[in-house]
């Protein structure tokens, strides 16, 4: 017999080698027909696996997102297997599921894929999804892989097979479609209602920009038409705010091939946003005691070496910048903290200046690959609201918690009400991806789950997505349409104190090693950016706004009034413009609206003999009659509102 631990706390006991899927008809039928694969201590498995130890058993139905992951993949086989029946001959690369539903890398000889094709793959997808196939596991040994894979002639599962130990290889087969692959799947196809192939893109075999380029289609499915529906309802919506078309119809911001791919412009507008952000996380940051601090965007070679980035890193950042020096060279660097490392080595320090928190609005470069680049969500030069904070362990705890609280400041601030903190810790199972000790690492871990439990946070554990150096706890927000995001990080950093030998001289005039806090609300500058336009639609909030006005005379008589309303706003730090063009007054409010400007003034005879102004704004209509005064205060009534 075997104990199975349920995710309320209770345990039932069952015979050794029963599978989830019965375990599951245990507890009611109605959850061994939604149950879509089971987590068994922690692993995801399918639900006919037999259970032989004891342990904890997690159901993955549809409301969960394992339970989605296994959908979707088992969606990219079926897939697969529609693409196989239509064009026989076909090869395949890899097919996983991804955030919103999957993709499939596919060779297609001299056959070519287009968006017209895809109804055709979708109508064939329902037609095998309706035969209720099951998905079928079984191991096989690597000489039996190979063999398979050499008669269909699929160079690429072959060079996947190679990669494998024999022992640790499955294949899955679903109807007349077989499929290297470790799993999990859901029972059978049945469960597929609703399927649309949403785009074709190319996609260098394993990523290698001189290997042969696939087509790649990404998919979506759902178990029911309904879900479809407001999914691709949805996804229309996210066209509209995509932050590429609305930064470039918005004049926000740009890329130049000639500057170089991923690397963005700031226009006028935008370097507006930046400046409003950056000086209202400075005005808080000053509130609690942090300093600003300036580093280069290079550094030496051994800064990174030292600090370990250069190791993680070294692939994906730029090639080192050689000099007329003999054997010396430079970086763009990846990361902020090994220049704050060197900013707390600058001088000694007693423990009566702990805790010490410095700050940077810093840029740093990673040499993404040029597929991966997109908008500013993935650039290759990016700018961290970076800060540090070197404490006493005794300090930590305090600290840490200080810095949760600014986060949800600044959460507030953006209107991001809704989100989850993931706790991200290493995974014991790969001990060579972490730097330093587990005593180390114990006590960071151990650090950041008391700290969200003593302030009630909600919050999900992810093994396995710690940073290099530390644990780190990450904010997962939600959008104006329902969409999570990764936005702002916490981490404890027990290891680059080590490696830089920082030191302090403590109260019994020893020295000892403080701990690190790296820190960044924002995460980086474009990447919320990114995030900030898509969540309000271009519609940012008043304080937020880069044209916060547009004075629009009825005639030309009155620009001078408009300058004049325009120079003495200014001096209320109120931001606008005139719009001095020769249009109807109905043209100009159309352009200002579809502008996103959020105040219009309308002045003419009666508003200049008064020196008032008529406001009208955004989606309101017609306020009213103010004097400049009076605008003023009501200026500022909306810009509280945050809205």
């Amino acid at each position: 017999m075997i104990q199975l631990t349920f995710p309320d706390g209770s345990i039932r006991e069952y015979e050794a080698g029963i599978s989830g899927l019965d375990v599951a008809k245990s507890i009611s039928e109605g959850l061994a027909r939604n149950v879509l694969s089971v987590s068994f201590n922690g692993q995801t498995q399918d639900t006919g696996l037999p259970i032989e130890t004891n342990g904890t058993i997690v159901f993955n139905t549809w409301n969960e997102d394992e339970g989605k992951s296994t959908f979707w993949h088992s969606s990219a086989h079926l897939f697969a297997e529609a693409v196989e029946a239509l064009y026989p001959g076909v090869k395949f690369g890899i097919g996983p599921a991804i955030d919103q539903g999957f993709y499939y890398d596919i060779d297609l000889g001299e056959e070519s894929l287009s968006l017209d094709d895809l109804p055709a793959i979708e109508k064939k997808m329902l037609e095998l999804a309706r035969q209720k196939n099951e998905y079928v596991r079984k191991e096989v040994s690597k000489a039996d892989a190979i063999k398979y894979f050499e008669e269909k002639g699929d160079e690429y599962k072959l060079e996947l097979i190679d990669g494998l130990e024999d022992g640790q290889i499955t294949f899955y087969t679903q109807g007349g479609f077989t499929d290297l692959c470790k799993g999990p799947h859901i029972p059978n196809t049945g469960s597929i209602k609703a399927v649309k192939l949403l785009k074709v893109a190319g996609a260098y075999w394993r990523g290698d920009e001189k290997r042969k380029m696939l087509t790649r289609v990404y998919g979506i499915s759902f178990p029911k038409q309904k879900e479809l529906t407001q999914h691709l309802a949805l996804l229309e919506e996210a066209k509209k705010r995509d932050h590429r078309k609305l930064g470039a119809e918005l004049e926000l911001f740009m890329f130049s091939d000639r500057v170089g791919a991923g690397l963005p412009i700031w226009l006028p507008k935008g370097q507006a946003i930046r400046e409003r952000l950056q000086k209202f996380l400075k005005d808080e940051q000053e509130k609690r005691g942090y300093k600003m601090v300036t580093t280069p965007h290079i550094g030496k070679k051994e800064l990174y070496v030292t600090s370990g980035h250069y190791a993680k890193y070294g692939e994906d950042s730029f090639q080192p910048i050689k000099t007329p020096k003999d054997n010396e060279e430079f970086l763009l660097k990846p990361m902020n903290c090994p220049h704050h490392c060197e900013i707390f080595n600058n001088r000694p320090h007693s423990y009566k200046e702990l805790p010490i928190r410095i700050a940077e609005f810093g840029t740093v470069y990673r040499y993404e690959q040029s597929g991966e680049l997109h908008g500013l969500s993935r650039v290759r030069g990016f700018t961290q609201d970076d800060a540090h904070i070197f404490c006493t362990r005794d300090q930590l705890k305090e600290e840490f918690l200080n810095v949760l609280d600014l986060t949800k400041v600044v959460l507030d601030k953006m209107g991001f009400y809704e989100f989850t903190a993931q706790i991200s810790l290493r995974d014991p199972a790969t001990p060579e991806k972490y730097l330093g000790s587990t005593e180390n690492w114990d006590a960071a871990e151990q650090a950041i789950i008391d700290a969200t439990e003593e302030v009630g946070l909600k919050t999900v554990t992810e093994i396995g997505e710690a940073a290099f150096y530390g644990p780190k706890l990450d904010f997962m927000i939600k959008d104006a349409i329902g969409r999570s995001w990764q936005l702002g990080t916490i981490q404890v950093d027990y290891n680059l104190p080590e490696r830089f030998e920082l030191e302090y001289i403590g109260s019994d005039n020893q020295s000892h090693r403080p701990v690190m806090i790296h820190r960044a609300p924002f995460g980086s500058m474009e990447r919320f950016m990114s995030i900030l336009i898509e969540h309000t639609a271009g519609k940012f909030p008043l304080w937020l706004t880069p044209e916060q006005f547009v004075v629009i005379p009825v005639s030309e008589v009155f620009n001078d009034y408009g300058q004049s309303v325009v120079n003495e706003l200014a001096k209320k730090d109120i931001t606008g413009k005139v719009d001095f063009r020769n249009e109807t007054i109905g043209k100009k409010i159309r352009e200002a609206e579809m502008q996103k400007i959020p105040i219009m003034l309308i002045i003419g005879e009666k508003e200049q003999e008064e020196k008032a102004v008529s406001v009208r704004m955004q989606g309101k209509g017609d306020i009213g009659s103010m004097t400049l005064g009076e605008f003023v205060e009501f200026f500022e009534v909306e810009k509280e509102k945050g809205e």
